[in-house]
C-alpha cells in the first residue's frame, strides 16, 4: 500500500525465477496366479517429467530439461492357508529435483527403492484381519547444501527409512468393531554434505500407535445408534533435519463419536475430537515454525447414501 496515497495497492515485487513442469505417465499392472496358493504381480510405469526454468536476474541463463524413468513394481504372496498369507515385494521410484544449480542447470532426479515382506491373517471366520509388515524405503540424488556455495543445492544427499507396521481390523461381536494399528519407523540420513550419517528426519514420529472402539446397538429402541472412543498417541519429532534440531513433544490425543442410522439411507453424525483439549505440536517447517493441533472441535453432521 502506497504512504502517499493509502488508497492505493503498490504493484508485488517482479518474480526472478519462474518454474515449468509438465509431467506424463502410463502404468500397467497384472497379477498371475502361477499356482492355486502362489500368486505374481508385475507392473511398470512410464514417466518423463519437462522443465522450463526461466531467470530473470542479470547474469544468469535459462534452461529446458526433460528427464525419463521406467519404474517396475513385483510381488509375490502365497497363502499358506486359508486365512493365512505372506507377501514380498519390490519397487522403484522416481520423482524430478526442482530449481537450479550453481551452474545454472537443473538437478539429477531423485530416485528410489523399497522392499517389504509381510504377512495377512484373518480370523474369527473373516470377521477380524490383522496385517504386519516390515519394510526399508532408500533414497538417493536427494538435494542437499552445496559445498561450494551454501545458498545452492547439490543433488547428492541419501535417505533411508525402515520400519514396522501392524494394523487389526474388525468386528469382535456383531456390536462391537475395533481398529487399532502401531507403527515404528526409523527414518535417517546416510549421506550428506553437511549433515551426520544418522539425523533424524524432520517431522517422522519413531513411534505411533491408535486405537478405536465402536459400539452400535442392534436391537430393541436403540437400534441404529452407534457410540465409540478413541485415541492416538504420536512420539517425539525433529522440526528439522539438522545436526542440531529442536525436538517436538510427543502427544496423546483421545476422541469421542456418536451416530444414529435414521433409517438405510440417511444417519446422524456427533464427533468430538480432542476431549481433553490437548496442547500439542502436530508438525513443524524447519526453523521457521511449528503448528499446533487442533484444539477440542465438535462436529455435527449428516449423511445420504443412495
Amino acid at each position: 500500500m502506497s504512504m502517499v496515497r493509502p488508497g492505493q495497492h503498490l504493484p508485488g515485487p517482479r518474480p526472478t525465477t519462474r518454474k515449468t513442469s509438465r509431467p506424463g505417465a502410463a502404468f500397467v499392472q497384472d497379477q498371475v496366479a502361477l499356482t492355486e496358493r502362489l500368486k505374481l504381480l508385475g507392473g511398470v510405469r512410464l514417466e518423463r517429467f519437462e522443465h522450463d526454468y526461466d531467470s530473470f536476474l542479470p547474469g544468469t541463463s535459462s534452461w529446458t530439461a526433460s528427464d525419463n524413468a521406467v519404474t517396475p513394481r513385483v510381488g509375490l504372496s502365497y497363502d499358506l492357508t486359508d486365512t493365512i498369507a505372506v507377501y514380498a515385494n519390490t519397487a522403484r521410484s522416481f520423482k524430478p529435483n526442482s530449481g537450479a544449480s550453481r551452474l545454472g542447470g537443473g538437478f539429477k532426479p531423485e530416485e528410489g527403492k523399497s522392499y517389504e515382506i509381510g504377512t495377512k491373517w484373518e480370523a474369527l471366520e473373516g470377521q477380524l484381519s490383522v496385517d504386519a509388515a516390515i519394510y526399508q524405503i532408500e533414497k538417493r540424488n536427494v538435494l542437499t547444501t552445496d559445498p561450494v556455495d551454501s545458498t545452492f543445492s547439490v543433488a547428492a544427499g541419501e535417505v533411508r527409512s525402515r520400519g514396522l507396521d501392524l494394523n487389526v481390523v474388525g468386528n469382535l461381536t456383531p456390536e462391537w468393531r475395533m481398529m487399532g494399528s502401531y507403527a515404528y519407523v526409523d527414518a535417517e540420513v546416510t549421506k550428506d554434505n553437511t549433515l551426520r550419517s544418522g539425523t533424524r528426519l524432520m517431522n517422522i514420529p519413531e513411534q505411533t500407535f491408535s486405537l478405536l472402539n465402536v459400539y452400535e446397538f442392534q436391537e430393541g429402541t436403540l437400534r441404529g445408534l452407534g457410540l465409540g472412543g478413541g485415541g492416538r498417541y504420536v512420539d517425539q519429532r525433529a522440526g528439522r533435519t539438522a545436526n542440531v534440531a529442536f525436538s517436538m513433544d510427543s502427544y496423546t490425543v483421545f476422541d469421542l463419536l456418536a451416530y444414529y442410522k435414521v433409517n438405510q439411507h440417511v444417519k446422524l453424525n456427533l464427533d468430538l475430537k480432542n476431549v481433553f483439549d490437548t496442547e500439542y505440536e502436530e508438525g513443524a517447517f524447519g526453523n521457521v515454525y511449528a503448528y499446533p493441533g487442533a484444539p477440542r472441535t465438535v462436529q455435527v453432521g449428516i449423511a445420504y447414501t443412495l
